[in-house]
């Protein structure tokens, strides 16, 4: 049985870690934190993300072209992207899906980018992760005619409604909780005592959304603990339960690639 937590999203390999890397992986470590999966954005987060991946074997890369990075000419992002999907294997396409908070101009093409990496998922058998954010209802209905019950993974930092949540597990995904879970206002506190345990997953989306008391500065994987404190809480069952189970879970959503 694994007793350490997983962070199922973490931009570990990002700049603002640039500085004391090391550090954080210890305190890391120190938290218990053993797996840890590491989104990529697009073609210029590949080899920081594949550098860092290489110094541990519990670090996994996944391989996909992110919502805000799809713009004029992403179909060269997309190439990219599939190029290095058939060169070796990766934990998972993503992080992919839809963003409406930042820019609304390329709708359109965060549609297209979003199909076409589903595709990319079910022909290599992997799961996705999906962001979004501003446009949760917008995904679920994009996704909705794609899914066939094979696919499966996580529709990360999920912050919606306990219906949303329904709809999302009952297309056999998984939800990633992170900070949000401990924001006083960020209203998770009435939806997290209605979620299957058996379909949440953990996670910081570091460097963003640090949990309650680091909320506003730079988030990491050690405060994984924190969110579980919180969503154990909410659960009603005790933070050696909800390890158990959602690391668990996240061994069922990713494929665990070959060294």
């Amino acid at each position: 049985m694994d007793n350490s937590w997983t962070d199922t999203h973490a931009h570990l390999y990002a700049a603002e870690f640039k500085n004391d890397l090391d550090s954080v992986l210890a305190r890391c470590a120190e938290a218990g934190v053993g797996k840890i999966y590491l989104p990529n954005i697009d073609h210029a987060s590949v080899d920081a993300m594949l550098e860092l991946e290489s110094k541990s074997q519990n670090y996994f890369a996944m391989m996909g072209l992110h919502p805000c990075s799809v713009k004029k000419g992403f179909e060269r992002e997309l190439y990219d992207v599939e190029a290095w999907l058939n060169r070796r294997a990766f934990a998972a396409v993503g992080e992919m899906g839809t963003d409406l908070y930042w820019d609304k101009t390329f709708w359109p093409e965060q549609q297209e980018a979003f199909k076409i990496q589903v595709g990319w998922a079910r022909h290599f058998g992997l799961p996705l992760v999906i962001h979004c954010r501003a446009s949760i209802d917008e995904t679920i209905a994009l996704f909705e005619p794609l899914a066939d019950g094979k696919l499966t993974g996580i529709f990360h930092c999920f912050s919606g409604t306990a219906e949303q949540a329904k709809k999302i597990t009952e297309m056999n995904f998984y939800l990633g909780l992170g900070g949000v879970a401990t924001f006083k206002n960020g209203g998770m506190d009435r939806v997290i005592p209605e979620l299957a345990l058996d379909r949440i997953v953990l996670e910081t989306d570091c460097p963003y959304l640090a949990p309650v008391p680091h909320r506003g500065k730079r988030n990491e994987p050690s405060y994984i603990p924190l969110i579980a404190h919180r969503v154990a809480e909410l659960k009603k069952i005790s933070p050696a339960e909800l390890c158990q189970a959602t690391t668990a879970n996240a061994s069922k959503v990713f494929s665990t690639p070959p060294r």
